[in-house]
């Protein structure tokens, strides 16, 4: 049986494991393993699964993950996101459809400082839904808004997606998380543009809120500030080239536990519960990650991404059509898989015949990582939104129904990144 032939069956199972509900780590190690015995035999495959692992994984790049999630979990143990949507909701909770605005914000803020979608949703839904409730605002347009917003913390950088992309495809993290900036500035101002829209069409769906006094406006701001310029030396140090991502990440961790014990947001217990849930979610992540390289080697030995460059590349269509295919794809694949496994299991395979049609990597990167975004909220199975759904004890497709409008700006979005590439690239562009 030819090589191509095995590793595209490799693939088919793989997909079934998966619509199975087996983990997506289990399932790409254990039809990787069996793959590569089929194709050379056990030798070779105990030889894979006990070196591959260990020599890609020990390595320095990988001590950005543990960081960055670090500075998540103690922003998820502190008060910094009620802050940080108290803040925006004083500036601009007085407009028509103002605090689902400062969800999105907020959703953006947060997400520069824990690079979490599950942390985003998790924050939001406990300190934006209430208070939309508390002002009479549409049940249904205020889910559609926090889940839309949430998926912004993958795109604003630090992003656990694009550490991974990057790690995998051996790009430059730093300017990875610079195309991600300026997609998510510009997701931000077209769903803020959508929500003006939306209660301007049917005020009911987001009616003014009170006017909140100068003197607590500039209250709230004061409590934010510390993360504020604590993301501005993370994301300036990246870009500035001051210091490494790895550094950047270890030095948001430490800044994120100082502000948080200075301002009494944090104990020695919550410090304790954030560094043990960063070690499961490290451990997770880097299994993960092994399995992928396991799974890498298979794809190499059955030489399925080879015959899928020269396919690709021997297309006669323009890339257009190509990127428009991958919209297609992520959109089903984000139906029954998390962010960061759809990474890990389309790129290895897909990178290559990719950068062969022209696709610049870094656009590339922001493309791929804002599929992720839009297939954690796509029906019918968006992870984001069963996770809100799960929170706030709210059924998902009323959830769903909110987010459709929210949907199709995303798909605007994604057209205007193939358009005008440079909405990802320009600010890369500009780091040496």
């Amino acid at each position: 049986m030819r090589p191509e032939l095995i590793g595209l069956i490799g693939l088919i199972v793989l997909l079934i494991l998966l619509a199975l509900k087996m983990w997506v780590g289990a399932a790409m190690l254990v039809v990787s393993i069996v793959g590569i015995i089929i194709l050379k035999g056990m030798g070779v495959a105990e030889t894979v699964a006990g070196n591959s692992a260990f020599s890609n994984l020990n390595s320095y790049t990988f001590t950005v993950i543990p960081m960055f999630t670090l500075m998540g979990m103690v922003i998820a143990e502190s008060t910094m996101g009620q802050d940080l949507y108290a803040c925006a909701y004083a500036f601009v909770g007085r407009f028509r459809g103002g605090l689902a605005s400062a969800t999105v914000v907020a959703c953006g803020v947060l997400g520069a400082i824990t690079g979490s979608t599950h942390i985003a949703t998790m924050v939001m839904a406990k300190v934006a839904v209430p208070e939309m409730k508390k002002n009479n605002y549409d049940e249904t347009f205020a889910l559609g808004s926090v889940a839309a917003g949430a998926p912004l913390a993958i795109l604003i950088p630090p992003s656990i997606g694009f550490i991974i992309f990057g790690i995998l495809t051996e790009n430059s993290i730093g300017k990875l998380f610079m195309s991600g900036f300026g997609v998510g500035i510009v997701q931000i101002v077209l769903y803020i543009i959508l929500i003006w829209f939306l209660c301007l069409i049917n005020p009911k769906r987001g009616p003014k809120g009170p006017k909140v006094a100068f003197k607590k406006m500039m209250k709230t701001l004061l409590k934010v500030i510390p993360i504020l310029l604590l993301m501005a030396l993370v994301l300036g140090g990246i870009y500035g080239g001051f210091f490494t991502t790895t550094e950047a990440g270890a030095i948001g961790a430490f800044g994120s536990i100082v502000i948080a014990f200075a301002f009494r947001q944090l104990t020695v217990k919550k410090l304790t519960k954030a560094l043990k849930d960063t070690a499961v979610m490290c451990g997770m992540v880097f299994f993960l990650v092994a399995s992928t390289y396991i799974f890498v080697s298979f794809m190499s030995l059955s030489r399925v991404p080879m015959f899928l460059a020269n396919f690709i590349a021997g297309l006669t269509v323009p890339n257009w059509v190509i990127a428009a295919a991958l919209i297609i794809l992520y959109f089903i694949l984000g139906m029954f898989l998390p962010d960061v496994p759809m990474i890990v299991l389309t790129v290895p395979v897909l990178y290559t015949a990719l950068i062969r049609r022209g696709f610049d990597p870094i656009w590339l990167g922001a493309f791929v990582v804002k599929l992720m975004a839009v297939g954690g909220i796509s029906p019918p199975v968006g992870m984001t939104v069963f996770t809100l759904a799960g929170t706030i004890q709210k059924p998902a497709g009323q959830i769903f129904k909110g987010v459709l409008p929210f949907l199709a700006v995303d798909v605007v979005i994604l057209i205007l990144m193939i358009v005008f590439p440079q909405i990802a690239t320009f600010i890369p562009s500009l780091m040496g």
